[in-house]
């Protein structure tokens, strides 16, 4: 049994905490500094978690790499099980001419490339985060966009910074529920309260997308529609987290938010001015050779010339281009009702980790090596059975589709090591006690701890690429911290996914995702240059509200 110590080093909680520290500063100037390649710097990262578990907190080598093992297998299982399925269903799209007609169909609601980045990398995205979640928006969403024309370092960086506000209530609030059950919070209160944190970020979300596809010009002529959409996906967020249910918050503001959309550029032509003149990517924007080909030859044949004034889709081939989606919502709804959910629950299995065994710093033995087989209830294997079910409504045969599936898995090879790495350091951070040491000394600043609140939740996601993960490892911790400084509980423990969503653009997983995604693999550096000043920028204003929200000036918005 191996034991925490919360400051091992001149047992001081200070150094400790610098020293817990450098696996993840290594990781972000790897990425962002060198520019390295994100599967190398995530191995690098993972070897330095390794030698301070070892050196500086006296963990035997073989926990230590047990732990990581533990952590390789939770990144493929489930998390990689997910994106994996979810970019099969995409790639089969692909194959048959499906998506182009999906894409062209999201084109004739507007020919303005700013009010498309918005429909699709926002609202569209917000519905895939909705049902899937773990890097399937980012997968599906860019891809998207380059179809649409956006060079693919563009795509990626609006992918990745539209999956914010959604992510506390993705997977049907997977996030939220976790996080109740590590705190003994009511998760119906809990996501009551992030649905008073994450619509006010939804507000501004379009407004920057829109920034960062056209700059000022973007704003000065879009801002109108961006704010509808951004504003009615908030209101949403918040109506149906609060009174209806918190499962389906993003599944109705996405759709709320898209039908605004929708409705304003119909209603207000004036709203929508003729798109502007596409900005060249330049040579650092450009996609590897493969991806570039593959990307060029998906329109022969079927698409028949009809994006440059061909005659339109018939409304058949447009209710079988949203066939698939329409069946994903279906499979995630059905397997969300209580009977369907207890029948798919008996197939989960739950064991100990082998030759893991942990105690946190009072003693007590952690649930760290407890590792789940979902089977049935993980998102992963309910959209595999929506891919399945797509088959035969496209009518799409077992070789085709296989061949689809190995596309998948070469097209995710990099992002595959990546994510498995960067969970095998978390897991390691959390074995032996570094993030525990990083999150009892930020828990130490009292009343200001209001304000370092969305720091935490921010790290966690950054570390794990998973709110849900973040919730699990700092939502006891963010609770405890609120009862020494005397915050309100509740309000502490759903700001760490409020504040954990905007690290899901920083985390190396959703960086690498995006980067196999848009065909930039080695790239990530570049995206997280691009995308790391709005994650900053986003968690300022979301540590601002907490601490508003802690005081007198906005504890009424506390149930």
């Amino acid at each position: 049994m191996y034991q925490q110590v919360l400051d091992p080093v001149a047992d001081s909680l200070g150094w400790s905490s610098l020293v817990a520290a450098l696996p993840l500063a290594v990781l972000f100037v790897l990425l962002g500094g060198v520019r390295m390649r994100a599967w190398l710097a995530s191995l690098i990262a993972l070897a330095v978690a390794l030698a301070v578990a070892v050196w500086a907190y006296g963990m035997p080598a073989g926990q230590a790499l047990l732990a990581g093992s533990e952590g390789a297998a939770f990144g493929f299982y489930p998390i990689l099980w997910i994106v994996i399925n979810a970019l099969w269903v995409y790639n089969i799209t692909v194959a048959t001419g499906h998506f182009d007609v999906l894409r062209r169909s999201f084109a004739r609601v507007s020919d303005d490339d700013r009010l498309q980045a918005v429909l699709i990398a926002f609202s569209f995205g917000a519905l895939l985060e909705a049902l899937a979640g773990f890097g399937t928006p980012v997968a599906v969403t860019s891809v998207m966009l380059i179809a649409l024309g956006f060079p693919p370092l563009k795509a990626a960086v609006l992918a990745l910074t539209a999956n914010t506000a959604p992510v506390a209530f993705g997977a049907m609030a997977t996030p939220i529920l976790t996080l109740g059950k590590v705190t003994g919070e009511s998760s119906d209160t809990l996501g009551a309260m992030v649905g008073r944190q994450t619509p006010i970020l939804a507000v501004f979300v379009p407004l920057v997308l829109v920034a960062i596809v056209d700059g000022r010009r973007g704003l000065r002529e879009t801002w109108p529609v961006a704010l509808l959409c951004g504003a009615a996906f908030g209101a949403a967020q918040y109506v149906t987290a609060n009174f209806v249910s918190v499962p389906l918050a993003d599944v109705v503001a996405s759709l709320v938010s898209a039908a605004a959309v929708v409705l304003a550029v119909r209603l207000r032509p004036s709203a929508a001015p003729a798109r502007p003149a596409p900005v060249a990517g330049g040579a650092a924007d450009e996609p590897t050779p493969e991806f570039a080909a593959r990307v060029e030859g998906r329109d022969e044949g079927r698409d028949g010339g009809r994006d440059g004034g061909g005659a339109p889709d018939s409304r058949a081939e447009v209710a079988r281009a949203y066939a698939p989606y329409a069946i994903i919502i279906a499979v995630f709804v059905v397997c969300q009702i209580g009977p369907v959910k207890d029948l798919l629950d008996r197939a989960t299995r739950t064991f100990s980790w082998p030759g893991l065994h942990l105690a946190g710093p009072s003693g007590k033995p952690l649930a760290l090596p407890t590792f789940t087989f979902n089977y049935l209830t993980t998102p992963g294997t309910q959209m595999l059975v929506a891919g399945l079910i797509t088959m035969a409504a496209l009518g799409v045969g077992l070789g085709r589709a296989g061949r689809a599936y190995w596309t998948t898995l070469v097209q995710l090879k990099w992002a595959i090591i990546t994510v498995m790495a960067v969970l095998a350091l978390a897991f390691v951070m959390n074995a032996s006690g570094q993030t525990v040491t990083l999150g009892t000394w930020m828990a130490g600043a009292g009343g200001a701890f209001a304000l370092l609140s969305p720091i935490l939740g921010w790290l966690g996601t950054a570390v794990t690429g998973s709110d849900t993960s973040s919730n699990s490892l700092f939502g006891s911790l963010q609770v405890t911290a609120a009862d020494k400084a005397d915050l309100p509980a509740v309000l502490m423990a759903a700001t760490n996914s409020s504040g954990g969503v905007l690290g899901k653009m920083v985390s190396p997983q959703n960086l690498a995702i995006a980067a196999a995604a848009v065909g930039l693999d080695g790239r990530e550096g570049d995206i997280f240059r691009r995308v790391v000043l709005w994650s900053l920028l986003f968690l300022a204003g979301m540590c601002v509200l907490s601490g508003l929200q802690s005081t007198a000036v906005l504890g009424w918005m506390v149930p």
